[in-house]
């Protein structure tokens, strides 16, 4: 093969690989439009037909005074001072979410969680229920069959448990009275992006101004871009799904190392890096040392396992205590969490590590707990 050929295969390589290099995402999972929000719904029901899991009659009267007046609005007189079983019955708050733009007729999904002191709702059947919005507005209604996943199964002497009882869904056991009030239409459109960020909204004020022009985007601040589109229904729908399919070029996010403090997991992302630095921590030992970039290099954990280390080595004794140990410059965080872990060392002595490395200024990201 000639040796031009062989440089114009090498280069169109080299774009391809450029090109796919290259991540994107598209605008409709970076920002949301304006005046497009769901909204929370809530209601007070009952559920019936419980096999005796239902809210005891003792000191909760929830129940109680619900059948009470639930009969006497569908005619039926009960006489005073009766004390109503309602071991069937439970007291239950109905929650929901009426999506964006949800027009009268639609179906949502419930969830039925008890007030009372119920054991369970399996089996149960909530009743009408009337959901309203923060504005005391009913905008929804829900009925069925109540499922809840698990099982309970009692006996003289035990009784066992699986998963939560005392909560269930209806799925598509709601229906949409009303749509919410939207946003009126007007000549431009907002994207709020879901994160503050200006060098990713300049990347998506510059794909914008390709397709709309330049006068027709207009960037209000960090999260906000406002863009000029048709009035026309038509027109205006054939351009918002034309935008909201745009690929936005990612910018490499904030540096930042999140630490789950029950499981001790962590994550960490790719604009995380390291200073120089001396650590040590009780009995445990750390030392990275970088290697030669072209041999493969590995680490073994405490049954003999290797684990590949990419072209630095990290080694984890047990030495004295006190002793100090230099990280030179370089040395990949992920390695040492590695090292730690495969050490057996606790969540707490992980994030007392990487908080004092954040202290000291060793950790150039943020440092957040969950």
């Amino acid at each position: 093969m000639p040796i031009r050929m062989i440089s114009k295969f090498l280069t169109v390589v080299l774009l391809c690989s450029a090109i796919g290099s290259v991540q994107a995402e598209r605008l409709k999972d970076l920002a949301v439009i304006a005046g497009q929000r769901s909204n929370q719904l809530i209601g007070y029901g009952l559920v019936v037909g419980l096999d005796g899991t239902g809210d005891n009659s003792g000191p909760n009267l929830m129940a109680g005074q619900s059948i009470v007046t639930m009969l006497s609005a569908l005619g039926v007189s009960v006489p005073p001072n009766i004390n109503l079983q309602t071991r069937n019955v439970a007291a239950a708050m109905v929650t929901a979410e009426l999506p964006a733009l949800a027009r009268p007729g639609q179906v949502i999904d419930v969830t039925v969680s008890s007030l009372g002191n119920a054991r369970s709702l399996k089996g149960g059947t909530l009743l009408m229920t009337l959901l309203r919005a923060a504005n005391g507005q009913v905008y929804g209604q829900a009925q069925g069959s109540v499922v809840v996943p698990g099982a309970a199964l009692n006996t003289a002497q035990s009784r066992t448990l699986i998963n939560q009882q005392a909560a269930g869904r209806i799925p598509s056991g709601g229906t949409v009275e009303q749509a919410a009030p939207s946003a009126e239409v007007g000549l431009t459109v907002e994207f709020n992006f879901r994160k503050a960020d200006f060098a990713q909204t300049q990347k998506a004020v510059e794909v914008l101004a390709r397709v709309l022009g330049a006068d027709a985007v207009a960037p209000l601040d960090a999260k906000t871009v406002a863009v000029r589109v048709p009035t026309d229904p038509v027109q205006r729908m054939s351009v918002m799904a034309q935008l909201q399919e745009l690929e936005i070029p990612s910018v490499v996010d904030a540096a930042r190392v999140v630490i789950n403090a029950r499981t001790g997991s962590v994550v960490i992302n790719q604009a995380v890096q390291m200073a120089p630095f001396a650590v040590t921590h009780g009995n445990v030992t750390i030392r990275v040392q970088a290697a030669n970039p072209l041999a493969a290099t590995s680490v073994r954990g405490r049954r003999g396992a290797p684990v590949p280390q990419g072209n630095e080595r990290v080694f984890v004794d047990q030495g004295p205590v006190g002793q100090m140990i230099k990280v030179d410059e370089g040395a990949s965080l992920e390695q040492v969490v590695r090292a730690l872990n495969m050490l057996g060392a606790t969540p707490q002595d992980l994030m007392a590590i990487l908080q004092a490395m954040k202290t000291a200024g060793a950790l150039r990201a943020e440092l957040e707990i969950i």
